[in-house]
């Protein structure tokens, strides 16, 4: 059994969605990256009294896609990547939480256009506050990489000087700051 964190005490935290973030990147022509976000509907994390026992759910709007570009957004949004309409959200359920040096290893189903595959978060207790209003918050960074072939997201354009317009390795970043209910 690996102990709590200093300060993360067992019970339900809830993300608040307007501290609350998740982030990717993606090579783009081989030379750049595309970075981009997608709004967290929600995310339960479940303190148990140990790391072991602990638990995470999540929903992300795939709808929500926002990379700076109306033209990419929609296209995303089309059947060529997450088919929005019938794909609407991502989710992630946890299914084994481990220690890993100072960090956690947070394994779960991740399932992105209707495909689950199995990921590891890696993911760091940031720390814990009061804010101002009384709640009792705990801040977590997770950060994990996935092929995006892996979940049938195969579309591409071959570039003239040689290789493809989009990476296959697409890096995912979430930032929580969850309120203890």
């Amino acid at each position: 059994m690996t102990a709590l964190p200093t300060g993360l005490t067992a019970g339900t935290y809830t993300a608040d969605p307007t501290h609350t973030s998740a982030t990717f990147t993606v090579r783009h022509a081989g030379i750049s990256k595309v970075r981009g976000s997608l709004a967290v509907s929600t995310a339960v994390l479940t303190v148990g009294a140990d790391i072991e026992t602990s638990s995470v759910t999540a929903t992300l709007d795939a709808a929500s896609i926002s990379t700076g570009n109306d033209d990419r957004d929609n296209h995303l949004k089309s059947a060529d990547f997450w088919d929005v309409e019938k794909n609407p959200v991502w989710t992630f359920v946890s299914t084994s939480a481990a220690a890993s040096g100072d960090d956690f290893a947070v394994t779960g189903d991740l399932t992105i256009n209707g495909v689950t595959r199995s990921v590891v978060l890696t993911t760091e207790f940031v720390g814990i506050a009061t804010d101002p209003y009384g709640n009792h918050r705990a801040g977590f960074e997770a950060k994990t990489e996935i092929s995006r072939k892996d979940f049938g997201l195969t579309y591409n354009a071959a570039l003239e000087a040689g290789g493809v317009l989009i990476g296959d390795t697409v890096k995912i970043a979430i930032d929580i700051s969850a309120i203890k209910g």
